[in-house]
C-alpha cells in the first residue's frame, strides 16, 4: 500500500511545481492577453516551474536520506521504501530537470542532494543513490551511469556505498552496483560493471567486467582537467541557455490551448475536438523543426575528429541536444517511433537513412556520422554511439549498418564500428569500437560473440 501511494504522490509532483507558473500564466491572460505580455509570462512560467521542481526534489530527497542506511533491508520495509522512492526521484529529475545535468551545475546540484562530488568533477544524465554516492575529484560519469543504485533478491533490498576515484571514468550506460569502485585513474566501458576488485589506473569492459588495454588520449590539460576562469564562464554562459528549449516547449503549449480555445469560440466544442488532432501533429512538427534549426546554427555538420570538452564545439553540441530531448523528443519523437515520420526528421538533422528502416529509437548523437542501410533495423533503447569521452576528449567516428542489418533492443554500437549487411546484433549487445562486424553473421554479448543459431534453423 505504501508503494503504491507513494507511486500516485510522485505522479502529481510536476503538477504542484507547474502550480506557481500557471498562476502567472493565468493571470497574465486574463488582465493582459496580448502576444508580448504572454510570452513574458510563460519565461517566468518556466524559471518557476523549474525552479519548484527542483526544490521539491530535492526536499524530498534530503528527508528520505534520514535513517537511510547500507546493508540489506526488507523490501516490505521502511529503509527499502526509502531508497526505492529516492531512486525513483532522481529517475523523475533526469527527465524533469533535463538541462541541469551534463552541466556545471550538475555536480552542485548533486551536493545539494547529500551526495559527495569532488572539484573538477564531470556528471551527467547519472541515476545515483546520493547518500550512498563518492564521486572524487576530477572524475567524469558519462550519459545514463548508473550509481549506489540498489540490488534486489528473494525479497531483500541491498545497498551500499560506491565510489567513483579520482580523475576515473564510467562510461555510457556503466554501473557502478553497491558496495563497488571505479579505481583512481581507472576506466569502466560503456555498458560495462565495475569490478569487486581492481588495481589503480586498471581499465575494464563488459558485464561481467573483463581487463581491458587502452591507450591514455594526451591533450591540453587546460581544455581537460584544469581550464582557465574564462573557459569556465564561457561555458557557463552557453549552458544557462538550455533552459530557452524548456521556454520553447512551454510557449508551444499555449500556443495549442490558444488555438483550440479559439477554434471552440468561433465554431464550438465539437469543432475543438475535432481541430485537436491537427493542431497537435501542427505543433509537433514545429518542435522538431525548431530542434533541427538549433543542430545546423548551433553545431553544423559533424564531422569524424577529436574535441577536447573545454571547447564550445562541445558546450553548443549538448545546448542543441537539449532541444531534442527537451522539445522534440516529447512532442514528436516518442510517438513517430518505428514510423516513417522518425526517420524523416532524423534525415533533416543530417543522418544518412535508407529506405524501409525501422527506427525505434533517434539516439544517434552526432547525426551526421551515422549510416543506415536499405531494410536496416534499429529497435527500441538502442544507441548508435557516434562519439567517445575518454580522458575528457570528444572522439567522433561514424557507424554504419549495412542493408538489412539488425540491432536487437537496448544495443550499442560505439564510434568506427560497422555491421555487415543482414547481420544480427542481440539485444543488449555491444559492438565496440572500430569493429567490423561480418554480413550474415549472428553476434551476441557484451561485448559481442557468435550468437549461433537456433538448432532448428542450423538443421
Amino acid at each position: 500500500a505504501a508503494y503504491g501511494l507513494t507511486a500516485q504522490l510522485m505522479g502529481l509532483l510536476p503538477v504542484l511545481a507547474a502550480l506557481p507558473g500557471l498562476a502567472v500564466l493565468g493571470a497574465t491572460i486574463a488582465s493582459r492577453p496580448a502576444a508580448g505580455p504572454v510570452l513574458a509570462a510563460v519565461a517566468v512560467a518556466t524559471l518557476a516551474y523549474f525552479a519548484g521542481y527542483a526544490l521539491l526534489v530535492l526536499v524530498a530527497v534530503r528527508a528520505l536520506s534520514i535513517g537511510m542506511r547500507a546493508g540489506c533491508h526488507p523490501v516490505h520495509g521502511r529503509v527499502a521504501w526509502q531508497v526505492w522512492t529516492t531512486e525513483r526521484l532522481m529517475g523523475m529529475a533526469r527527465v524533469g530537470l533535463f538541462p541541469l545535468y551534463a552541466s556545471l551545475f550538475t555536480p552542485v546540484w548533486l551536493r545539494l542532494l547529500g551526495a559527495k562530488v569532488g572539484r573538477g568533477a564531470e556528471v551527467s544524465t547519472v541515476l545515483a543513490l546520493p547518500a550512498m554516492t563518492t564521486v572524487a575529484d576530477g572524475a567524469f560519469l558519462a550519459d545514463d551511469t548508473m550509481v549506489a543504485t540498489y540490488e534486489l533478491s528473494h525479497g531483500w533490498l541491498r545497498v551500499a556505498p560506491a565510489r567513483i576515484g579520482k580523475q576515473a571514468f564510467l562510461g555510457n550506460s556503466g554501473m557502478a552496483a553497491p558496495g563497488r569502485s571505479v579505481p583512481k585513474r581507472g576506466l569502466v566501458g560503456v555498458l560495462s560493471s565495475a569490478p569487486r576488485k581492481a588495481k589503480k589506473g586498471s581499465s575494464w569492459l563488459g558485464a561481467p567486467p573483463m581487463p581491458l588495454r587502452r591507450t591514455v588520449e594526451s591533450a591540453d590539460t587546460s581544455r581537460t582537467f584544469d581550464p582557465p576562469v574564462r573557459l569556465k564562464l564561457a561555458r557557463a554562459a552557453v549552458e544557462l541557455c538550455r533552459i530557452a528549449p524548456v521556454m520553447c516547449a512551454a510557449a508551444l503549449a499555449v500556443g495549442v490551448l490558444a488555438a483550440l480555445a479559439f477554434v471552440w469560440q468561433v465554431a464550438g466544442g465539437w469543432a475543438a475536438a475535432l481541430a485537436a488532432g491537427p493542431v497537435l501533429l501542427g505543433a509537433a512538427l514545429t518542435a522538431a523543426a525548431t530542434a533541427t534549426a538549433a543542430k545546423w546554427l548551433l553545431a553544423g555538420r559533424f564531422r569524424a575528429g577529436d574535441r577536447a570538452l573545454w571547447t564550445s564545439f562541445v558546450w553548443r553540441n549538448e545546448l542543441a541536444d537539449t532541444f531534442v530531448e527537451v522539445l522534440a523528443a516529447p512532442w514528436l519523437v516518442r510517438f513517430a517511433a518505428g514510423t516513417p515520420l522518425l526517420t524523416a526528421w532524423l534525415r533533416t538533422l543530417g543522418a544518412r537513412i535508407g529506405r524501409g528502416v525501422w527506427l525505434e529509437t533517434y539516439w544517434l548523437p552526432e547525426y551526421d556520422l551515422v549510416r543506415l542501410g536499405d531494410g536496416a533495423t534499429v529497435n527500441r533503447g538502442c544507441v548508435v554511439q557516434t562519439h567517445l569521452f575518454h580522458d575528457r576528449v570528444m572522439s567522433m567516428d561514424e557507424v554504419t549498418l549495412g542493408a538489412g542489418a539488425t540491432l536487437g533492443p537496448h544495443g550499442i554500437v560505439l564510434p568506427g564500428a560497422s555491421i555487415g549487411a543482414r547481420t544480427t546484433v542481440g539485444p543488449g549487445s555491444l559492438v565496440t569500437r572500430g569493429d567490423a562486424v561480418p554480413v550474415d553473421s549472428r553476434w551476441l554479448g557484451n561485448p559481442i560473440a557468435t550468437w549461433p543459431a537456433p538448432a532448428s534453423r542450423r538443421g
